[in-house]
Order: C-alpha cells, then sequence, then structure tokens
C-alpha cells in the first residue's frame, strides 16, 4: 500500500479501531506483549496505533512508540495520560522507512499487525533491525497469506480492496524474512483459527 493510502484508511478508521480491528488482533498484541516482558530493556513499538498495547507492558520496561497517523496517535497518548503510564518515554509521529534513532537503540523491537500495510515492509524490517541491539529481537504478529485452501481463496479475492481495508490479505511470510542480520528463532500460529502467526527474529551478536 503507498503511504497515502495507508495515512487515509488510519484515519478513517481511528475512531472505532479499538472494537473492530483491535478486538480481532488483541490475541496476537497479548502473545507479543508477554514476549516482551519476558525480556525487558527497552522496547521500540512501531506502528503503536491507538497505544492498545500499553498499559499491558511491565512498568519496569520502558516504551517508545512511533506510527504515521497523527489520528492514531492523539488516541494513544490520550490512554497514557488517563492511565498514567510512566513507562511510555515517548509517541512520536514517524515514518517507519526512515527510523529516527541511532543504531543499536532498543533490547527489542516490536511490530503488531502493520507490516502488511506499510509501503515497502522489506525497508521498515532493515530499519527495525538496524535500531535493534545486537542480541536483540524482532518481534511480530501479523497475518501471512495462506498458500493454500480455502482461506487462500479468500485471500486472494479480498486483494483488491486492501485500501479501503487497510490491511493487505494475501501478503506473503518471505517480505519479512529477507533481512539478513536477523533469524527466525520462534514461528507459531495465534487462536483463533490461527489466522495470525507469531513470530520472533534475533539479531546476531556484536563482532
Amino acid at each position: 500500500m503507498d503511504l497515502n493510502a495507508v495515512k487515509s484508511s488510519y484515519a478513517r478508521w481511528a475512531p472505532v479501531y479499538d472494537k473492530t480491528f483491535g478486538a480481532i488482533t488483541e490475541g496476537g498484541r497479548r502473545r507479543a506483549v508477554a514476549h516482551v516482558n519476558t525480556r525487558g530493556g527497552t522496547v521500540l513499538e512501531v506502528g503503536v496505533g491507538t497505544g492498545l498495547s500499553l498499559e499491558h507492558y511491565d512498568p519496569a520496561i520502558t516504551v517508545t512508540g512511533i506510527d504515521f497517523s497523527d489520528e492514531m496517535l492523539a488516541k494513544a497518548r490520550h490512554k497514557v495520560a488517563r492511565r498514567a503510564l510512566d513507562n511510555v518515554a515517548s509517541l512520536r509521529q514517524m515514518d517507519a522507512r526512515t527510523l529516527d534513532f541511532p543504531d543499536n537503540s532498543f533490547d527489542t523491537v516490536v511490530a503488531m499487525h502493520i507490516v502488511s500495510v506499510v509501503p515497502d515492509p522489506e525497508q521498515v524490517m532493515t530499519e527495525m533491525a538496524r535500531v535493534c541491539k545486537p542480541g536483540g529481537q524482532v518481534v511480530i504478529t501479523n497475518h501471512f497469506a495462506r498458500e493454500k485452501g480455502v482461506m487462500a481463496v479468500i485471500e486472494r479475492l479480498m486483494a483488491p480492496f486492501e485500501k479501503t481495508l487497510g490491511w493487505h490479505s494475501d501478503f506473503p511470510l518471505t517480505r519479512v524474512t529477507g533481512e539478513p542480520t536477523l533469524q527466525i528463532v520462534t514461528k507459531r500460529p495465534i487462536p483463533p483459527l490461527g489466522m495470525m502467526t507469531f513470530l520472533v527474529m534475533e539479531k546476531a551478536p556484536a563482532g
């Protein structure tokens, strides 16, 4: 999807996101945050959206969130203020293809249900790997296309509506697994029906 399509789609969905896509993706979000909480340290959440995950991070973890949508970020900032989430260091408007952070900045980089809607997901993966510390992890939850079966047919039929839905239904896993500095350490389906995938990739240690 191109950047203007992403921006307009999420501006349209922002008022109802929590009770629609937010509800559908809750299982994956909880799985990712629970994993991050076992690691501690500093976390960058790419595509923080309306901030649905923020209250679930361990208070000892320092969280930075970025999103391209100002409308989504406004809702996330409201949640942070209302719930006094002191461990959220900042929420910034940013293009995930050009992250404004130094190399090796975060212990964990998380992207929940966004890699299939950003323009140039390969570049986004390169940037997430760049800002992840050596030995750190990139954690992803997302829908990836089935290769066969009834669901594969349905996903292909839905593909032309991606700009309206804000969701790329036939997005292949290979578009996020090509970054050479990252190695898959966990890949498993998320209930119900295994429509989403929980993916953990580790960055090679320094030297």
